[in-house]
């Protein structure tokens, strides 16, 4: 028995020879499966990051094999970390230098909520500046949810539309942080 799991294909039509299915299922698994995340990494959560893509976890496994650390060709933000007020600004720009689609992850309990530093000087969460898809919680976080965070994008990923940019719904979250 093997541990390989093997990923489904996306529902459609099938019979003998041929394949058929939405243009939306297929992008989006692919997307989903080649996801190039760049590492915002200022702390602690770092290290629990390069450990989740050292041999033992791996997370290319998933699909993210290519670290990108251009913000021009990466889909996935991952901020590790305690950010500073002043770091605020930098990260806000990264984040509008991604081109559409991006995704976000906040991964540890300072990126998400300001973490144990409540002081005038720590951004008290990154989605006060940033859209944020999925938060993964802990301080630091465990490989293993770094890793489930990941998959949770993945699954967001999979179901989401070609146009996701013009949907109403998205622009009014982009303009709540005042992004056009």
């Amino acid at each position: 028995m093997s541990d390989i799991q093997i990923v489904d294909a996306p529902a459609g039509v099938e019979g003998a020879g041929f394949f058929a299915t939405s243009l939306d299922k297929a992008i989006g698994l692919a997307r989903a499966n080649s996801l190039w995340p760049l590492p915002f990494a200022t702390s602690c959560c770092g290290i629990e990051f390069m450990a989740t893509m050292a041999s033992h976890y791996d997370l290319s496994r998933f699909g993210a094999e290519r670290l990108s650390f251009s913000p021009r060709q990466a889909d996935l933000l991952m901020v590790m970390g305690t950010i500073a007020k002043k770091m605020g600004p930098v990260l806000r720009q990264v984040y509008l230098q991604m081109a559409e689609p991006r995704w976000v992850i906040a991964v540890g309990a300072c990126a998400s909520s300001g973490g144990i530093f409540d002081t005038y000087s720590v951004l008290q969460g990154i989605d006060e500046i940033i859209p944020v898809d999925v938060y993964v919680p802990g301080c630091p976080p465990r490989p293993e949810a770094i890793i489930d965070g990941f998959i949770n994008i993945q699954k967001l990923v999979k179901t989401e539309t070609l146009r996701r940019r013009n949907e109403p719904q998205y622009q009014k979250l982009l303009a709540s942080y005042g992004i056009q």
